[in-house]
């Protein structure tokens, strides 16, 4: 066997880094929390769809050398329908990841902060923020997958060590991961679920890398195994922090900090250390991929150079940084935000990723690569549920 055929890091650990941040760990936490494991055959559910709509965005980029918002531009024809589209993406993917990118530093530094000692929590979103500058700097493609895929590593043994010394009712388990229950008031926390998993944002940057990693279709096969392995190990993250913060139903729990501080009954101050590590991993992770994502975005839309080496593209991904930063060294809680900001992701999800299907089902972009018919029906499928859930949880919120 070829080490090409071997190789397993690629682009897909960057989406992984991407979806594994701060707010899917404060989401997971709150879903755990107030509806225990019943809840798990969402987590199961995203990672089957996140995986479908990713390989669907690098399939694009590898067949057609070109990103979504390339296509964005080129395909869409009627000017006013492609000047509301453009708007509609730039506004959820830049503007979102520069909102986001202030919870991602601070969730960082909330892991650096409860970790170490003493503390100097002023001087973390700084350190935090000035790791993601070296990383998307310095790093060429195959440093920020090989560092990213370790720092993934982290936060699985972290997440996954936590869960499995607080909780192992595997009957439970297995019963809230294969049959769908929908408790009382859980609409928007299941659209949360999907948001932070299959994140539109993603969709963009993974089209954009994995046209850069692979050269054409005969790669295709080693981009499927690397999107798959990438995303279920994510699963795996998630899924390990509902089961953890499920032990600890009816505390007072508002962040993964909390949950620490809930678990350390079960086994001691380990508990704290192991959620702290895989906090700062998820933060960092998150800090680095955001901007990245941003700046593909608006290079593509603004049909500017890609390279990541061009001022246009290094200066909107510092100014990215340098917002969440600004927010998280002033003190600005993004608790908040977060979940906003998740069950936003999973109401302009639908319209992306319909975007997605229809690219992908065009013979004059990919010609005898376009999507299988069961591919499309299922991302049909899916999305419609998505619409229904967000609107019925949004009826639930204002009725």
């Amino acid at each position: 066997m070829s080490k090409k055929k071997i190789t397993l890091i690629g682009p897909g650990a960057l989406i992984a880094a991407a979806f594994i941040g701060p707010g899917t760990v404060t989401v997971c936490t709150l879903a755990g929390v107030n509806y225990g494991v019943e809840i798990l055959w969402v987590v199961v559910l995203s990672v089957a769809l996140t995986t479908l709509f990713q390989y669907m965005s690098a399939k694009v980029g590898v067949v057609t050398g070109k990103d979504l918002t390339q296509l964005l531009r080129l395909e869409i024809n009627n000017p006013l329908i492609k000047a509301l589209a453009s708007t509609a993406v730039v506004s959820a993917i830049v503007i979102g990841n520069a909102a986001y990118e202030a919870g991602n530093i601070s969730g960082g530094a909330l892991g650096l902060d409860t970790f170490i000692v003493p503390k100097s929590g002023n001087i973390y979103p700084i350190i935090i923020g000035g790791l993601a500058f070296v990383f998307l700097w310095f790093g060429n493609q195959k440093i920020l997958e090989t560092g990213l895929t370790i720092l993934i590593a982290l936060m699985s043994l972290a997440f996954v060590y936590t869960a499995f010394n607080a909780f192992i009712d595997w009957e439970s388990i297995v019963s809230g991961l294969f049959i769908p229950t929908i408790p009382d008031g859980s609409l928007l926390t299941i659209l949360a679920l999907l948001g932070t998993t299959i994140v539109p944002y993603n969709l963009f940057l993974h089209a954009s890398l994995a046209k850069t990693k692979w050269k054409g279709p005969n790669d295709l096969a080693q981009m499927k195994r690397d999107t798959m392995l990438s995303i279920l190990i994510g699963g795996a993250i998630s899924m390990s922090i509902v089961i953890a913060a499920s032990a600890v139903q009816g505390e007072p729990i508002r962040s993964a900090i909390d949950l620490a501080n809930g678990l350390e009954p079960t086994f001691g101050s380990l508990a704290q250390s192991f959620v702290s590590i895989g906090l700062f991993a998820a933060g960092l992770t998150s800090a680095i991929t955001a901007p990245l994502a941003a700046a593909y975005v608006l290079s593509g839309i603004w049909g500017k150079s890609t390279d990541r080496k061009s001022s246009f593209f290094r200066s909107t991904w510092m100014i990215i940084l340098g917002i969440g930063i600004l927010f998280s060294t002033i003190g600005f809680k993004p608790i908040l935000l977060i979940q906003f900001a998740q069950v936003a992701n999973g109401l302009v999800l639908p319209f992306i990723a319909l975007f997605l299907i229809w690219v992908s089902s065009q013979k004059s972009i990919l010609g005898t690569y376009i999507n299988h018919r069961w591919m499309n029906i299922t991302g049909i499928v899916a999305m419609v549920f998505v619409i229904v859930i967000g609107l019925k949880g949004i009826w639930g919120v204002i009725a």
